[in-house]
C-alpha cells in the first residue's frame, strides 16, 4: 500500500470539480488544487481576499509580489479574472454564491463536523481567517487532508476535539488513503487507495466506515 502525495491527492479533488464552477481553495494544502484543474473545464477560483479567476501558481521568477492569494502565495490571473473588496469577497462567500470550497482540516467527525483553525494547544496560533464563512456559505464543502497525525492517530474521529470550524458541514473528505462522503447513514468509503483492504483502512481510521455497497439512498 503507497499513500497519495500531496499532489496526488490535489488531483484527485480536481477531478471532481465540474465544469462551470465557481470553487474556492482554502489556506494550505487546498492550493495545491490549482494545479491540477482539468485543462478542458472552466472552473473559476475565488480567494477571499478578493480574486475572482485566479490560475495556477506562477513560473519561477514570474511572481507578482501584487498577486497573491489567501495564504499570500503569488497566484496567477486568468484572461477575464478581477480583483474587488474583500468585503464583497465575503459577501460571495456567505450569500451561498460558491459551488465548492476546498479545505484543509485537524479533525472532521463522523457527522461532518469540521475543526480546522484551532488545535486548543497553549502554543497554537489560531487562524480562522474565512474559513467559517466558507464552510456554512458554500454548497459543497471538500476537506482535503492526510488521513492520520504525525503520531498515526487519525483525522476523522467520533466527535471533534478541537474547537470547531462548522456543524454538519463536510460533504466529502480526500486523504492519502482514501476518499469518503459523508452520509445521513455514516461514512461511505468511496474509494481507497491501492493495495488497501477495506478492514486495513477500518483499522487505521477508528471508527465505523461504510462500503459504498452498505449505504442507502438518503
Amino acid at each position: 500500500m503507497k499513500r497519495l502525495t500531496r499532489d496526488q491527492i490535489a488531483a484527485r479533488v480536481a477531478r471532481d470539480i465540474r465544469e462551470g464552477a465557481y470553487v474556492n481553495l482554502g489556506i494550505g494544502l487546498p492550493t495545491l488544487v490549482a494545479n491540477h484543474l482539468p485543462k478542458d473545464r472552466e472552473i473559476f477560483l475565488h480567494s477571499e481576499n478578493g480574486l475572482l479567476g485566479m490560475g495556477p501558481a506562477p513560473a519561477e521568477g514570474e511572481e507578482d509580489p501584487d498577486l497573491i492569494n489567501a495564504g499570500k502565495q503569488p497566484v496567477t490571473l486568468l484572461t477575464g479574472g478581477c480583483y474587488f473588496h474583500h468585503g464583497d469577497s465575503f459577501a460571495m462567500m456567505r450569500g451561498g454564491h460558491l459551488d465548492v470550497c476546498v479545505l484543509g482540516a485537524f479533525q472532521v467527525s463522523v457527522t461532518g463536523d469540521l475543526a480546522n483553525w484551532h488545535t486548543g494547544g497553549p502554543d497554537a496560533i489560531p487562524a480562522v481567517g474565512g474559513a467559517m464563512d466558507l464552510a456554512i456559505g458554500a454548497k459543497q464543502v471538500y476537506v482535503m487532508m492526510e488521513h492520520q497525525t504525525k503520531s498515526g492517530e487519525s483525522k476523522i474521529v467520533e466527535r471533534c476535539t478541537y474547537p470547531l470550524t462548522g456543524i454538519g458541514c463536510v460533504n466529502r473528505i480526500y486523504t492519502d488513503l482514501a476518499v469518503i462522503d459523508v452520509t445521513p447513514q455514516g461514512l461511505k468509503v468511496v474509494e481507497c487507495v491501492d493495495g488497501l483492504p477495506f478492514d486495513e483502512l477500518q483499522r487505521l481510521t477508528g471508527v465505523p466506515l461504510l462500503h459504498a455497497s452498505e449505504a442507502l439512498p438518503a
